[in-house]
């Protein structure tokens, strides 16, 4: 059994067991947690779609770790003019584990 979830302004698939980094989530660590933006689950042969999302079914996750992924270097250059601009970008995220999925 799996399911399509939207949060953060990404999709993910995701099923039972499943760890995942997404976008930060402020919650504390340990606690349980429910997403309630499905728009698709899939049982085997029956799968329900969402017009765009599917009413009454939630998605629940535990929260194991909040961080910050590795450093991203931004570097722009326009050659001959002597223009250099250097950047960096840690993006924060929340670690969850999905223990449950209920239509």
């Amino acid at each position: 059994m799996y399911a399509i979830i939207k949060t953060g302004g990404k999709q993910y698939r995701v099923e039972a067991g499943l760890k995942l980094k997404i976008e930060q989530i402020p919650a504390d660590i340990g606690s349980e947690l429910s997403i309630d933006q499905v728009l698709m689950v899939a049982d085997g042969d029956n799968v329900s779609v969402g017009k765009p999302l599917l009413s009454g079914a939630s998605v629940q996750a535990t929260v194991l770790e909040q961080g910050r992924h590795d450093k991203i270097r931004i570097f722009k250059m326009k050659r001959r003019k002597h223009y250099q601009k250097h950047q960096g970008h840690r993006q924060n995220y929340t670690e969850i584990q999905i223990t449950g999925i209920s239509v």
